[in-house]
């Protein structure tokens, strides 16, 4: 059983900086990818980055020089360093998880972590 498990949201002010934590059961090799997801209030979830397992990263065009994504294979948590946070970046963060086999692909969630930039 796949358990992922969020930390590190906060209110924070305009311009501020948050690191979002996703601690995984289990060692995260075993994910194809891993991802940072969120989804504002009266809006559909959105992705916001993604690493594999690899290192190769993506990110939406509206977190570019913002945001990183990073990954601790040795500690099994995945991250995101958020930074100049703007209002349009409250939401609650999902930290999702992805697992490939021929046919079907398996997706896990944990249970979010509220992000609110507010002065």
């Amino acid at each position: 059983q796949v358990q992922l498990v969020e930390s590190g949201g906060d209110l924070v002010q305009p311009g501020g900086s948050l690191r979002l934590s996703c601690a995984a059961s289990g060692s995260i090799f075993s994910f194809d990818a891993m991802g940072w997801y969120r989804q504002g209030s009266g809006k559909e979830r959105e992705l916001v980055a993604r690493i594999t397992r690899d290192g190769r990263t993506t990110s939406i065009d509206s977190v570019k020089g913002r945001f990183t994504i990073s990954r601790d294979n040795a500690k099994n948590m995945v991250y995101l360093e958020m930074n100049n946070l703007k209002s349009e970046d409250t939401a609650v963060y999902y930290c999702e998880a992805e697992i490939r086999r021929p046919g079907a692909i398996f997706n896990y969630w944990g249970q979010g972590t509220q992000v609110t930039v507010s002065s």
